[in-house]
């Protein structure tokens, strides 16, 4: 049955209508204003002059990374490598398909309920590769009915063919409006020469999902190894297919910009994570000079986004030295560029509250101090919802997820009490290391 979201106080990072309807099933079929509402038997939601807008996209998660909270193990990083060696290389090397499917839950889950419902996931385990992103699939899109694109970590680390063979199979098998697959990699200084060669052989026109210049000991070791930059060692082997992903680009130089606008590339920012692992900031303004579009992720630190819309802003104002050169319109772009990115690949229309997009949407309980219209919304937005964003209801193609800040589906609920345990095993399994 249809229905219908009344006294909406609607905003779509686009458009804002003060007391709106919004009439949908699977997608949104007719948006307006109250005043215009007719009234065809629909199942009716009055939001009582509620927020509604859309729901938001992660554009690079690692889910791989939910267990980590509360992890104790002995973490003295003097530099970026270290804190691989000494924690995220420690644990992703125990997980297998039961704590990827668990993880799944556990990150959907929190994510639903922070009005993030696509994710971009960029996978690594290292105890089972085969069928990690179907475990993932299961419970991130068909367990807790969110929307999923992942990827599995090409490393040396790892057995090379059966993560290029997970990829390869994922991506061949999955392409629905909720689940696709990009070709993972993880970084270029864990890939080797003939690594890359049997990528290459396996790509096709797939996009990669790869670390870039993450930290600047990426880069050295690249130009110490193969004399030549990330980015001209990656187009070199011709795996800048368009829509690569290439996250963070932190230390790239204005030769590798050039090569990643000219190949129809795009950059994933994840600037909390920057701050948190001490490697810099990205010159998210200069990407955008050389017209190379930007996505917001969070790099696995959170299971929101909300928080790193507002550290783009600010520390692109640091990173400009000025508080005006980096502004809300284009950290505005980035939030449409992540939205269009995520759509493109599952090969849907996302982010807008308009007739043909999905209707993933959210209510939000929000009594604005000040007035609000079209050209302040967004700073309502910003300012205001951001800073602690809790919708009330969560939709995913009209199907709700989230009611009253609680999870719908009692299965899902049910399953997370199991997490506490697996998560206690993973524990075990990195201690017996130290």
């Amino acid at each position: 049955m249809k229905k219908v979201i009344i006294h909406a106080r609607i905003y779509d990072f686009n458009q804002y209508i003060d007391d709106g309807f919004i009439v949908f099933d699977r997608q949104i079929l007719n948006v307006g204003k109250m005043a215009d509402f007719v009234d065809h038997g629909e199942e009716k939601i009055d939001v009582k002059g509620q927020w509604v807008m859309p729901t938001l996209v992660c554009g690079h998660a690692h889910i791989y990374s939910t267990f980590a909270r509360g992890l104790s193990v002995p973490f003295n990083p003097k530099n970026f490598q270290q804190i691989l060696d000494q924690l995220w290389w420690k644990l992703d090397r125990h997980i297998d398909n039961e704590i990827t499917y668990y993880s799944g839950l556990v990150a959907a889950s929190e994510f639903a309920k922070n009005g993030v419902t696509t994710i971009i996931d960029h996978h690594a385990s290292g105890k089972q590769i085969t069928g990690s992103l179907e475990a993932l699939k299961k419970s991130v899109c068909d367990e807790a009915g969110l929307r999923g694109i992942f990827a599995f970590e090409v490393s040396d680390r790892f057995p090379v063919d059966e993560a290029i063979a997970e990829n390869q199979h994922f991506i061949e098998k999955n392409h629905t409006p909720f689940t696709a697959g990009l070709f993972g990699l993880h970084a270029s200084m864990s890939l080797s020469e003939m690594t890359l060669e049997k990528v290459k052989r396996a790509l096709g026109k797939n996009p990669i999902h790869i670390h870039v210049a993450e930290s600047e000991m990426d880069e050295i070791d690249s130009l110490a190894q193969y004399h030549e930059r990330i980015v001209q060692r990656l187009d070199r082997h011709g795996l800048l297919n368009p829509n690569s992903l290439l996250v963070h680009a932190i230390s790239v130089d204005e030769s590798e910009m050039q090569v990643i606008a000219k190949r129809k590339c795009l950059i994933a920012t994840n600037v909390s994570s920057n701050m948190n692992n001490a490697v810099g900031l990205p010159n998210i303004q200069t990407f955008k000079d050389h017209g190379i579009k930007v996505l917001l992720g969070n790099d696995g630190l959170s299971s929101g986004m909300a928080g790193d819309y507002l550290s783009t802003l600010y520390t692109a104002h640091l990173k400009t030295h000025s508080p005006t050169q980096f502004d809300l319109s284009k950290l505005l772009d980035m939030i449409h560029d992540t939205y269009d990115y995520a759509g493109q690949i599952l090969g849907i229309r996302l982010g807008k509250l308009s007739p043909g997009y999905e209707a993933d949407l959210m209510v939000i309980a929000y009594e604005p101090p000040t007035p609000v219209n079209a050209a302040n919304a967004f700073g309502h937005f910003f300012f205001g919802l951001a800073h602690a964003l809790k919708p009330m209801d969560v939709f995913v193609a009209g199907k709700p997820v989230v009611k009253n800040y609680k999870l719908v589906n009692r299965s899902l609920s049910n399953h997370l009490k199991k997490a506490p345990q697996i998560a206690q095993r993973l524990w075990e399994d990195i201690r017996k290391e130290d």
